[in-house]
């Protein structure tokens, strides 16, 4: 039976066991399929009280580690080196976080603060105690369709859906149209929540190649051609993780692949507002689904977003127009249809724009030729160097900077020789710069070379 060791307070006790459960399945002292032992039994090896080996087990199962069913006990996921992402920072505030895409904070804004007063003064707080009424989700939802004409699209009130952010929508879309074992089609390298997603609905995926101007059409033909496949996802503009767009004549290629089979391509489009560059979902007709929320572009605790799509498909996704818009908090769409009516959340746009523009020339200025693809400003970077990803995330993690190696988003795993770096994770410029700094150092290190044996 598998029993760690554990350290000693200051750290919660369940914290430190889930700690240890990461660290386990990282070494490989804990394998994909491996099960861990009964909570009670652990709890008494270890001398705890079992109600604190189930708030580990729980918390690890949230953390994507694990995943427990009941009468067969608690298993290490596949994949789960995705976690890295959901990870709760303990004791880690020496170190620069720059793994995780939030947009970024202005230290000095108080919009926040004045939406909060001014629903007090107007004696609105009490509708935060109830349901959202149908006029609410109403007025959400044109200012939805308002918010997406600067995505260049023209849209009603019932073309669009509420959503609580865009990794719930996306949820609820696959939810909605895919059976468990049903092949779906994503980007080869894709967001650790698209995965995440697919895995708990026993969705298989299937990488599509990449190259500089994001998924290749032949692969794609291909691919719908092998699997069967008929749902795609893409995250095509400012592509996660290694935020290219798609050309105007790549987009195109694109949607003639998805028409002639006949594909349904959900498009993740949550970055999308922070680029010129136009969605693909113009160019689809009734065979695409857009999804995207104002967590990456105004601010990451307003947990709204929307669908988009042709009404016939959206009664389709939800006939009744009720279950994707039930997680949505009445506070956040109170806030974000405030931001949205008095031009807030265009301002706030404007700013994390301008903001990301700045800090990716300080990534060209302190990179250089590590650097890629300088074309279009991005809120995070992918960055290649001579040695697998893992090893290199290991490298900058030791001088105190978290990044994301690339298996993490790959859908097929291997020693991919590259890293994810968020640039508006950084709480201001001076402190990326730091980081930055640190990382140049770690891609300029040469890979070790074996010995070689006779």
């Amino acid at each position: 039976m598998w029993i760690p060791l554990l350290p000693n307070p200051p750290q919660p006790r369940y914290l430190a066991l889930v700690e240890a459960i990461a660290e386990a399945i990282e070494c490989g002292e804990l394998k994909v399929g491996d099960r861990l032992p009964p909570q009670r039994r652990l709890a008494w090896a270890l001398g705890l009280n079992p109600s604190t080996t189930q708030q580990a087990y729980r918390e690890a199962a949230a953390r994507h580690l694990v995943s427990g069913e009941v009468g067969r006990g608690t298993y290490v996921l596949a994949g789960s080196k995705e976690a890295t992402l959901f990870c709760l920072k303990q004791g880690k505030a020496a170190r620069i976080d720059l793994s995780t895409n939030v947009p970024a904070v202005n230290q000095h804004n108080d919009d926040v603060e004045r939406a909060l007063q001014t629903l007090i003064d107007n004696n609105q707080t009490q509708r935060l105690e109830h349901y959202l009424t149908a006029d609410e989700l109403l007025l959400g939802r044109a200012l939805g369709a308002t918010w997406l004409r600067n995505r260049g699209l023209s849209l009603s009130p019932q073309q669009v859906l509420l959503c609580a952010g865009a990794q719930q929508g996306l949820f609820s879309l696959l939810l909605s149209l895919c059976q468990a074992g049903d092949p779906v089609l994503v980007e080869a390298l894709t967001a650790p929540g698209i995965k995440a997603a697919c895995r708990q609905l026993r969705l298989p995926l299937h990488g599509v190649a990449l190259d500089q101007h994001g998924i290749r059409p032949d692969d794609l033909e291909r691919m719908a051609r092998a699997t069967g496949a008929r749902v795609v996802v893409l995250t095509p503009t400012l592509h996660n993780p290694t935020g290219s767009c798609p050309s105007p004549q790549r987009q195109r290629e694109i949607a003639a692949v998805v028409r002639q089979h006949g594909l349904l391509l959900i498009e993740d489009d949550v970055y999308g507002a922070l680029t010129d560059s136009p969605p693909l979902f113009p160019l689809l007709g009734r065979q695409g689904v857009l999804v995207t929320s104002l967590s990456k572009t105004v601010g990451a605790g307003l947990r709204l977003g929307w669908i988009a799509a042709d009404t016939e498909l959206l009664q389709r996704i939800d006939p009744h127009t009720q279950a994707t818009h039930w997680p949505v908090s009445p506070l956040s769409v109170q806030i974000a249809n405030r931001w949205l009516s008095d031009g807030t959340a265009e301002r706030r746009l404007a700013w994390q724009r301008e903001e990301i523009a700045q800090r990716w020339r300080l990534a060209r200025k302190v990179l250089g030729a590590a650097l890629q693809d300088d074309s279009t400003p991005s809120p995070h970077l992918w960055l290649t160097g001579q040695r697998p990803g893992a090893v290199m995330a290991a490298a900058c993690r030791a001088e105190g900077v978290d990044v994301v190696p690339a298996e993490v988003f790959a859908v097929k795993q291997g020693d991919l020789p590259a890293i994810r770096v968020s640039l508006s994770a950084a709480t201001d410029r001076a402190v990326l710069k730091q980081a930055l700094e640190r990382i140049a150092h770690v891609l300029n290190q040469k890979p070790i070379k074996e010995p070689c044996t006779t």
